[in-house]
């Protein structure tokens, strides 16, 4: 009998830190399992798995003290992904397998009774956190080896049974370096903006948008296109670079949303929730550690809040930590977690309860309007660049004769303008224009006064806010950038302004 040790990763929202895990089994006293390091219920509950498990494959569970240390010891370890390296390393400390496979190697999987390896959340970032801290090698269930071969540089073998992990740590076997084939599921068919009619005032709203990564709000009777739009704006935005889909693909692996072909995810995610959603479900929760919500799973793509009055300021207001700093950040019981939220938001919302087709038959008194897009707070409001009122549908058919514009000519210019603006802001490592803070864009790239002056008198009179000034500049830059320019002028900045002028809203 002796003392050894394996390896396992605790995960922290996206975040993974190494858990060694030691097996100290002792002749002498009464057979017994302690598990220490602040195990949670379902770790706690692994005991008697992995006896199980290894008494199901046909191996001799110790007849003796055998003692489980979790370190760091002080850090709470929740979940299954532990069953493995448990047993692994308890197998190792009775001298039933030799140990110098295990030396380098991080182990996932949750054992089933009969010693079969089930499939675990979060491997992709857990083995990115496994790769940093220096691990060469990792054993996961053969269902997640498409996933965990995106991880580069580090050797993933696949297994599916405890059976096979002990054949090949006795050197009797090898175990998968391929995951099993899988039917690719078919490629997202994005709708186009052509199929949207009218709204000029909208379209545009929706490709400046685009090009510079900013918020946009609209406002309008049921039935004007609200929704098409915003379903509309991932089909104009770029693929993800290849360490942003990492990102997103780590997020769906934590909330367990990765499709069986666990491909990394390249185009912007669209996440459109319900307006019941609960705050938990909207920024993150649940019990013990809490996992990604909605604004998480929208990270580097398009979060769209339709019928946002509906949803009540309180569900609205959680939204501003996560809008101005691009993280959401978590404190629990067992922890604080912190998940990237960095995201295009799109509010759509009726002007009033009654809404009706034409304004002019409205029914609700005017506090009742008030009150109803009075959910919208200030501070809300002024995080949201651009605000735009929808048009009344009046045809079916248009008019001028010219097809509607479709998402690939717009895609093409909203292209050209992030390529500037990545150009521009790649000294910093900013990709679009709402990415810069604001002290960079009045300090650095300062603008002369004759471009500005309309900011100035705005912040004097109390129109706009400091924050809503350097948002304005944001949106002036993209709107030089759509139109071929090296920086702002007067009418890129009065343009600024006007979509953020609340009579829209």
């Amino acid at each position: 009998m002796a003392l050894r040790r394996t390896w396992a990763v605790a995960l922290f929202g996206v975040d993974g830190v190494l858990v060694e895990i030691e097996a100290d089994v002792r002749h002498g006293g009464l057979p017994s399992v302690q598990l220490l390091g602040l195990p949670d219920t379902a770790l706690q509950e692994a005991k008697n798995r992995v006896r199980a498990a290894i008494q199901n494959c046909r191996e001799d569970w110790p007849a003796s003290c055998v003692t489980l240390a979790l370190s760091p010891a002080a850090m709470p370890k929740t979940g299954t992904s532990y069953d493995l390296a448990l047993a692994c390393a308890v197998l190792a400390g009775a001298e039933l397998v030799p140990p110098h496979r295990l030396a380098g190697t991080v182990l996932f999987g949750e054992l089933a009774l009969d010693g079969r390896i089930r499939s675990v959340r979060g491997l992709l970032p857990a083995l990115l956190a496994a790769r940093r801290a220096g691990m060469r090698r990792a054993v996961v269930p053969v269902v997640g080896l498409a996933e965990a071969q995106l991880v580069e540089g580090i050797e993933v073998l696949g297994a599916e049974h405890l059976r096979d992990v002990v054949a090949w740590l006795r050197d009797l076997a090898e175990l998968e370096r391929r995951p099993p084939p899988i039917d690719e599921p078919p490629a997202d068919d994005v709708p186009d903006l052509s199929d949207v009619l009218g709204q000029p005032e909208a379209r545009w709203a929706l490709e400046v948008a685009a090009a510079g990564g900013h918020h946009l709000l609209m406002v309008g009777p049921p039935g004007t296109g609200k929704t098409m739009l915003a379903k509309r704006l991932c089909g104009l935005l770029p693929s993800l670079t290849a360490a942003e889909a990492l990102e997103v693909t780590a997020i769906r692996s934590v909330a367990g949303d990765l499709p069986e072909s666990a491909a990394l995810i390249r185009t912007p995610p669209f996440v459109a929730p319900h307006p019941s959603l609960s705050i938990p479900a909207l920024v993150g929760g649940g019990t013990g550690l809490a996992r990604p919500g909605a604004v998480s799973s929208a990270h580097r793509g398009v979060l769209l809040l339709d019928e946002a009055c509906e949803l009540g300021s309180k569900r609205l207001e959680a939204l501003r930590t996560a809008l101005e700093e691009g993280e959401v950040r978590l404190a629990r019981r067992d922890g604080t977690l912190r998940y990237p939220a960095r995201f295009q938001l799109v509010l759509a919302t009726n002007p009033c309860p009654c809404a009706p087709a034409r304004d002019l038959d409205c029914q609700c008194p005017p506090q009742v309007r008030r009150r109803y897009l009075g959910k919208l707070s200030g501070p809300l409001l002024d995080r949201v660049d651009l605000r735009v009122r929808m048009r009344p549908i009046t045809a079916m058919t248009v008019h001028s004769g010219a097809e509607p514009e479709g998402s690939a000519a717009v895609r093409k210019r909203v292209e050209q303008a992030r390529s500037a603006a990545r150009e521009r802001w790649s000294a910093h490592g900013w990709q679009t224009n709402t990415e810069v803070p604001g002290p960079v864009l009045r300090r650095e790239f300062g603008l002369p006064a004759a471009s500005t002056g309309l900011l100035d008198r705005g912040l004097e009179v109390g129109a706009i806010t400091a924050r809503g000034a350097d948002r304005c500049l944001r949106v002036a830059w993209t709107l030089a950038d759509l139109d071929g320019r090296d920086q702002p002028d007067a009418e890129h900045v009065a343009a600024a302004l006007e979509f953020r002028d609340r009579r829209a809203a």
